[in-house]
């Protein structure tokens, strides 16, 4: 696996691998690997010639700098599991080479990026926007993989993709669980011993309420339901429980005549923020 630090000789590589007519998937990631990326970086080897994971916690898209220091850091390990996984570039720069300067380009996403996500952590849509339009401009990918448990991210990655004409394919790949149902996450890896098991309330509230909206119960009733189930777990509290088009993230006030409703949650087990997602169908 070739491992690269800095954009210059990266894009040299990448040119010598485009020349020679073969493919190339991305998979971004900051870092913190679990199976869930790499199911990423498997669905990204069986679809192109060459793969490249970039390793990058990128500051402008935490709107919480307590959050920026806390966020899980292991890169001797994440490179060792894409060397075990057939990973075969890791792009891992310093912030100095993404950002030479204090940024000041600005993304709006308008409805898109003013609810749930871009509601609750104001600036991290217009952060992961610059950064990934970064990536896509020093990498040039054919095809980018992204998790579906970040959903409205990938929405927003769409349009970014749709309005600044880059010339790629984008692909969302369904959330890996682990056994008890909890969403794979690099977040999970702050949750205490004792809170682990507490993290499942947010995948059992949506498996619930997945099936009241099936049995044709109201949102309004099915959103009363899912804040007692996360209300009876001691030390879970429930940020926003919304159901959307999953195509652009409008909030629906009934399911009946939407394409293809989601249904997205937020929460926290102590002081970790864990976001997951269920479409209905």
């Amino acid at each position: 696996m070739e491992i690269f630090k800095k954009i210059a000789p990266l894009k040299a590589f990448l040119e010598g691998i485009r020349r020679s007519e073969n493919t190339i998937g991305l998979v971004p990631t900051m870092g913190a690997l679990h199976n869930g990326h790499l199911a990423l970086i498997n669905a990204s080897k069986a679809q192109n010639s060459v793969t490249i994971c970039t390793i990058y916690i990128n500051p402008t898209q935490f709107n919480n700098p307590r959050d920026l220091e806390k966020y899980p850091r292991n890169i001797d390990r994440d490179l060792e599991l894409l060397q075990t996984a057939g990973c075969d570039v890791a792009f891992c720069p310093e912030n100095a080479e993404m950002y030479e300067s204090k940024p000041h380009l600005k993304f709006d996403f308008g409805s898109l990026g003013n609810v749930m996500e871009g509601k609750h952590r104001p600036g991290h849509f217009s952060g992961v926007a610059l950064v990934v339009s970064k990536l896509f401009n020093v990498i040039r990918p054919d095809n980018a993989y992204f998790g579906q448990k970040d959903w409205q991210q990938f929405a927003i990655i769409q349009q970014v993709v749709q309005e600044l004409k880059f010339d790629i394919k984008l692909h969302s790949i369904p959330t890996l669980r682990e056994q008890d149902g909890l969403a794979m996450s690099s977040r999970n890896l702050r949750l205490s011993f004792h809170e682990r098991p507490k993290a499942t309330v947010f995948y059992k509230a949506l498996l619930e309420a997945r099936k009241d909206l099936r049995m044709g119960e109201p949102i309004s009733k099915v959103k009363e339901r899912v804040s007692e189930i996360v209300g009876k777990t001691a030390g879970a509290s429930l940020e926003y429980f919304e159901v959307a088009e999953s195509k652009n993230l409008n909030v629906l006030e009934f399911v009946n005549g939407a394409e293809m409703p989601i249904l997205c949650i937020a929460g926290y087990i102590g002081e970790i923020r864990l976001i997951d997602n269920m479409f209905l169908k």
